[in-house]
Parts: structure tokens; C-alpha cells; sequence
């Protein structure tokens, strides 16, 4: 069985997306299967892969999208569920995409009703579920290792059904107050979604697509998107990067523990909770987006600079590769090898 992972935070701007494409791919330089999910109604992941120009040639000729195969459970069709026929990344033979929907938030009333736990109408009984069964569906199909959710920044039905459904969730951050708001909000929200989903699991048992029976556990947070100055991050970062990590061992840990949604405190290497420090990619960004590459897979030529601006960006690719193979060997060792 592929393992789930949801990158959720419902603050925006933590570089989700971009966390998601670089370290799956480079799951796949480790000899993984990764199926990338674009939940998110942006399709900020599906464009990174496709491009811009090419997204409206893909939806008319395919549109096989996250909404369009959901639809048999949403519209209460007499058919399954189907897998998904995803796209391969950039001549990545081992990296797929199941791609996002714009309309797929035209979901979120309907699901929402879904998650009454008094609700008795056995096609509402199945929305919940759904998701699930589809992402596993397709991840089978394509004989995946490791499944990385890209979900919007919100507290939705979809994104709670996602989180819920996820064997480990990862949150990303970034060095700004609002982060720090939104860190004492999931310790909150978090513990309260599990607590919910531990009905919804026996009442929705007899549904077509029953919720998976396993709580998820927090892998760890990132920080990204800040400024390195003399090799280290920016003093005034540092300090709400400080913050942050006092927040997330006085607040949040405590409460994902009492709600069963920590791994053993072994895995948890001295305690540290943060998976990866990620700075601000700056001219990087821009050539990864236009190529639809990660940072550290842009050539020379990509790059497209000369003389010392080119060693430069190129000690900058060694760096951000060398941070998200450690990204990546932290998560595979982190989880338990059942």
C-alpha cells in the first residue's frame, strides 16, 4: 500500500506546492514511485507540470482531472470510482501527476452535508470516502511508493477529508506572524478533525468508499521562503523562525499527542520537529517554474547565466539539492517499515 502524505497548512504562502514537486521528485532519485495529488483548486501543481499554454489543450483533449473522476460519487452515478489516467513529470519515468480541478470546490457544500454524522441518505454516506478511494485507486494502478497531497490553504470539507484520510501529514511554515496564528489554530483544528473522523470511521463503515481506519501522524514542519545573509538565515527571520519552534513544542505537539497523531518519540530525532530549513530560492524560482523543473535540476544552459553570477547559482542548485536529499531521507526514515 503507497503511503499518504498531506502537506496542509491554511495559511498561504508557505510554499506548499513547491515543497511538494521538489521533494517528491526527489523521492524519486531514491529509487521511489511518487504520485503527486493537486487538490488544490489553484492547480498551481498540475501547472507546474503542464505549463500554462498547455492546460487548456490538456482539459479539452483529456480532462481527466481530480472533479471528473469523483463525479460517479458527487453525482450519484451507478458506476465506481475509476483510477485516474495520470501524467507522467517531465520525462520522470517514476514521478505522476493526478491533476488538479478549478471547480473542484463545487464539491465543498456537498461534502460539508456529508460529514453530518446523523446524516442517513447512503449516497452521502460515500462522499467522505471518496477521495480516499480514488487516490488509492490510481496510486495502485501505477504501483506507487509514495503519495504527496497538494491541498488550498483553508480549512474545507476536502482539505479535512484529505488530512484525515493521510497517514502523515507534514506542515510547512514561513518566517511571518501569520504563521505563527496559524500554528496555534491547528492545534486546535487538527486534534478536532481526528476526533471526528474516529465516528465518521465506524459510521460510514458500510459506504462504498469507507474512510481508511488509521489516524494520521505529523512527520515535522518546514520553514521556508526567507533570506540567508552570511550563510544563515537573516536575523530578523531567525527570530520568528525561533518563535515558531517554540510554538510548535509548546502547542502543538502536546495537543497532536493527546489526540494519538505523533509517531513514537524515537523517530523524532532529539526531539527536533522541523524537517527542513528551505531559504528563499530567488532567479531560481522563476527557472524552475518556466522549465517546470526543481531547483536542482536546471542545467547550466536553463540557468542561463554567465561568469560569477552562473557559480553562484550553481552553488545555490548544489545547496538546495543537497537540503532536499535530506528532506527526502528524513521523511523515508521516519516512517515505520511495516
Amino acid at each position: 500500500m503507497a503511503i499518504k502524505i498531506a502537506f496542509f497548512n491554511h495559511k498561504g504562502g508557505v510554499s506548499k506546492t513547491t515543497s511538494v514537486y521538489n521533494v517528491g521528485w526527489m523521492l524519486t532519485q531514491k529509487g521511489k514511485k511518487v504520485l503527486l495529488v493537486d487538490a488544490d483548486s489553484q492547480c498551481n501543481l498540475t501547472l507546474t507540470v503542464i505549463g500554462e499554454d498547455e492546460y487548456e489543450n490538456f482539459k479539452n483533449q483529456s480532462g481527466d482531472d481530480l472533479k471528473t473522476a469523483l463525479a460517479p460519487a458527487f453525482e450519484s452515478r451507478p458506476e465506481l470510482i475509476k483510477p485516474v489516467d495520470c501524467l507522467n513529470v517531465k520525462n520522470n519515468a517514476d514521478l505522476f501527476l493526478l491533476p488538479g480541478s478549478f471547480e473542484i470546490t463545487e464539491y465543498e457544500v456537498q461534502l460539508g452535508v456529508s460529514f453530518q454524522l446523523s446524516n442517513s441518505f447512503s449516497t452521502m454516506k460515500n462522499l467522505p470516502g471518496s477521495f480516499n478511494f480514488l487516490i488509492e485507486k490510481t496510486a495502485e494502478r501505477y504501483n506507487i511508493d509514495f503519495i504527496l497531497i497538494d491541498v488550498n490553504p483553508s480549512l474545507s470539507a476536502i482539505n479535512q477529508v484529505l488530512l484525515i484520510s493521510s497517514d502523515y501529514f507534514i506542515v510547512p511554515t514561513s518566517p511571518d506572524y501569520f504563521s505563527k496564528m496559524a500554528i496555534r489554530s491547528l492545534s486546535r483544528i487538527l486534534p478536532a478533525w481526528e476526533r471526528w473522523a474516529k465516528q465518521a470511521r465506524d459510521l460510514f463503515s458500510d459506504s462504498t468508499y469507507p474512510l481508511p481506519h488509521n489516524t494520521p501522524k505529523f512527520l515535522g514542519y518546514t520553514v521556508n521562503d526567507f533570506t540567508i545573509k552570511y550563510g544563515e538565515p537573516a536575523q530578523a527571520f531567525q527570530n520568528i523562525i525561533n518563535s515558531i519552534n517554540q510554538l510548535i513544542n509548546e502547542e502543538m505537539i502536546p495537543s497532536l499527542k493527546k489526540a494519538g497523531m505523533l509517531l513514537e518519540e524515537s523517530a523524532y530525532a532529539d526531539h527536533e520537529y522541523c524537517l527542513a530549513k528551505i531559504s528563499n530560492f530567488h532567479t531560481l524560482q522563476a527557472k524552475s517554474q518556466e522549465f517546470g523543473v526543481p531547483v536542482y535540476q536546471l542545467t547550466n544552459q536553463q540557468i542561463g547565466a554567465t561568469g560569477p553570477v552562473l557559480k553562484t547559482q550553481q552553488d545555490n542548485r548544489e545547496k538546495f539539492k543537497a537540503l532536499f536529499s535530506n528532506f527526502a531521507d528524513k521523511i523515508i526514515n521516519m516512517i515505520p517499515n511495516d
